[in-house]
């Protein structure tokens, strides 16, 4: 086995320039796939991230009738007296925090312009809401005793040319089917770096917020963070009531987890097709070295070499180049990784409804994405060698020599 891969060295070496421009093709392959794979995984697991701290927790608990698409502020799909259940779900020791919200549908208008928003009403003190206490960009916060306050997204406040300390005018729909219309101070503008959800979001206090739509003592969700998310399960079991429905994680961001799965086959397939444009370049390069080396061939099946044994010289030849190729594609692409996971990728104000995908994309690469793709690589490029190399393998001595020109 040495000799063989002593002789693969030295044909290889014959035409250095073939064998590298070789290599190069099978690393910039795998740097780009490998760039690819942990975009694609990174945005996915920034948009789980940003679901599961913004939008759902990892549980909600609800009034059996309460339906999220309607946004419902009639008292019979309201949790009452919210504070009570989350005394008694903090109390569980796997809860990392709880906090009631109220959703609400309103029109934001400042002169002539307006536009449609979710006002969601939270308790301003809960740790469930951090994230939102460190997106303020100017401004404050709001506070728990604020009757006229407000806080709105960056993009709310650049379309309607709004700072902190101006007044808007929010028109709330109630718990009886009317509407109430106040003005309300901005006091701080906020950035979840999320443009869709920081266009269509306000938040004020809860107390107000169920002051203004009439729902006094209601709340239209328990939010609830969990230390392990693992334990969401276990946790909605301990919580059940038939008064409520418990709201997994899982299940609320099921379109995440099922984009997650089509980017998953979709990125197999890319793997495919990337790898199979490289792996040409290495079957050109080891069918020109079968014709180039016709007359070596020959003289070796003339000597005695046996043809799996001219074979495993070129699938030796082919896995060298592979390595190369490997090797140099895992070190460009992780340069390429570590500039995208610090740095990120910014899509601007790109985004899809139903998916918290941030303004800026972070790399992820995943330890079993580059183990796959490292198989993958040398698979397909040793499947590629193997015509040149039976090629080689079947030459008979007699007719390689006499078509060597001898």
């Amino acid at each position: 086995m040495n000799q063989v891969f002593k002789m693969a060295f030295r044909d290889l070496g014959r035409n250095k320039r073939r064998t590298i421009l070789s290599s190069l093709a099978v690393a910039v392959g795998v740097s780009l796939l490998l760039l690819m794979a942990a975009t694609v995984a990174g945005e996915m697991r920034g948009a789980l991230e940003s679901s599961l701290k913004l939008q759902s927790g990892h549980l909600q608990i609800r009034a059996a009738t309460y339906e999220e698409s309607k946004v419902s502020l009639k008292w019979d799909d309201l949790i009452q007296d919210p504070d009570q259940v989350v005394a008694q779900v903090s109390a569980l020791p796997q809860v990392a925090a709880a906090t009631p919200r109220l959703f609400a549908s309103g029109i934001v208008t400042v002169g002539d312009n307006s536009r449609g928003v979710q006002v969601i009403g939270i308790d301003p003190a809960s740790e469930a809401n951090q994230p939102f206490r460190d997106g303020v960009i100017s401004g404050d916060f709001i506070t728990s005793d604020d009757r006229e306050g407000i806080v709105i997204g960056k993009p709310l406040a650049d379309k309607f040319k709004v700072n902190p300390g101006d007044q808007v005018s929010l028109l709330v729909n109630t718990s009886d089917g009317s509407v109430s219309e106040q003005n309300f101070a901005v006091r701080g503008v906020y950035t979840t770096n999320n443009y869709l959800y920081d266009q269509g979001t306000i938040f004020m206090p809860l107390a107000k917020a169920q002051t203004i739509t009439g729902t006094e003592n209601h709340a239209s969700t328990i939010f609830v963070l969990l230390k392990d998310r693992e334990q969401a399960d276990a946790v909605a079991a301990a919580i059940q009531s038939s008064g409520y429905k418990i709201e997994t994680w899982q299940k609320m961001n099921e379109l995440v987890v099922e984009f997650n799965k089509f980017a998953s086959a979709y990125m197999v397939i890319l793997y495919l097709i990337v790898l199979a444009i490289t792996a040409t370049v290495v079957t050109n390069t080891l069918v020109m070295a079968v014709f180039e080396r016709t007359r070596e061939i020959g003289i070796l099946s003339a000597i005695g070499m046996k043809g799996p044994r001219i074979m495993a010289q070129f699938l030796v030849e082919a896995f060298l180049i592979a390595t190369g190729g490997v090797l140099g594609g895992l070190i460009l692409g992780g340069l390429f990784v570590a500039y995208a996971t610090t740095y990120g990728f910014n899509i601007g104000n790109v985004g899809v409804n139903g998916l918290m995908i941030g303004d800026t994309i972070h790399a992820h690469l995943n330890i079993q994405d580059a183990v796959a793709l490292t198989i993958t690589a040398y698979v397909i490029t040793l499947a590629a060698s193997l015509y040149p190399a039976m090629l080689a393998a079947r030459m008979e001595p007699v007719e390689a020599l006499h078509g060597s020109g001898d």
